[in-house]
């Protein structure tokens, strides 16, 4: 089968696109035909190493941890799932992933595809929808009222997290490059916060949760918003938690768990009209060294899509 991969850690020259053997399919595995795989940062930081001390990752590694596609083949103690389902899924991120025309997912974290969304849509989802599900509804417990801080609101991710954090009924503001304002206001934002003009910790105060999508000094800002006992929650680098201590709020740090529950729940959400995805940009395959240059410019708008069948 034709898969973008990678055989050493290293920059956007270490992707090929070339031959590999099918994938093997276990008893409770699914055989996906891949139509449609979503990039995100999480790629390019294994392709560049730093999650080798984390995850034994073994080479050839075919990258990619979003799919949406056509059920090819089952495992004989699957009982969800049938060849022809139309499914989507955030596969387990210690196997081989996504860029490739066929990809192995356990039924566990699999969920069919909304009826209403095309594959390119559907592939954008999982993942970034699943990190806002978890940071907002499992850890921050979001509820009507609340105020919640939303950074890079028009990402790959932000985009998820605004939607959900509205309908949940939260008051919703968002950081975001002008160009993105009127955006992310029309995903449900009620306040944008144009990074380029306004410092975000000197406007805004107290906040019960922030969303950090991106770390370091805007991490250390954030504490400032929060009102006391706080909360901010971060998938990008873990809290210095004295520093939270001293201002006197709490701060965890989530990595995923996919779960195919979660995601069927989310998938609702979409076919119900709550959540909508927003594809920003779609590459063919062979054209991954793109969308990962793209992904790691932080620039994009929605999420970053490669197009398989």
């Amino acid at each position: 089968m034709k898969a973008v991969y990678i055989s050493n850690y290293g920059g956007i020259e270490e992707l090929t696109h070339g031959d590999l053997p099918m994938p093997e399919v276990g008893d409770n595995d699914v055989l996906v035909r891949v139509y449609a795989a979503a990039v995100n940062p999480v790629d390019w930081k294994i392709r560049k190493g730093f999650l080798q001390k984390r995850i034994q990752f073994e080479f050839p590694l075919i990258l990619g941890w979003d799919v949406a596609g056509v059920v090819e083949e089952t495992g004989k103690k699957v009982t969800r799932f049938k060849k022809g389902d139309q499914v989507f899924s955030r596969p387990d991120i210690t196997r081989n992933g996504t860029y490739a025309e066929y990809v192995a997912v356990d039924e566990n974290l699999l969920a069919h595809k909304p009826s209403n969304l095309s594959f390119e849509e559907a592939a954008s989802v999982p993942l970034a929808g699943l990190t806002a599900w978890g940071a907002l509804v499992e850890i921050a417990n979001l509820k009507s009222g609340d105020k919640v801080l939303i950074h890079a609101g028009a990402g790959g991710v932000g985009v998820y997290a605004v939607q959900l954090a509205k309908s949940l009924g939260a008051y919703v503001t968002a950081t975001v490059s002008g160009k993105n304002v009127d955006f992310v206001r029309a995903l449900g934002a009620d306040q944008a916060i144009n990074y380029q003009e306004q410092d975000f910790s000197q406007v805004l105060q107290g906040f019960d949760v922030v969303f950090d999508t991106m770390g370091g000094e805007i991490q250390r800002k954030s504490y400032d918003v929060l009102k006391e006992q706080g909360l901010l929650v971060t998938i990008v680098t873990p809290p210095e938690q004295e520093l939270a201590d001293e201002k006197h709020v709490r701060a965890e740090y989530f990595f995923l768990q996919p779960d195919g529950e979660k995601l069927a729940k989310l998938g609702q959400l979409i076919e119900q009209g709550t959540i909508r995805p927003v594809v920003g940009h779609v590459f063919p395959l062979q054209e991954a060294a793109k969308a990962h240059e793209l992904s790691e410019s932080q620039h994009a708008r929605g999420k970053i899509v490669l197009q398989v069948q």
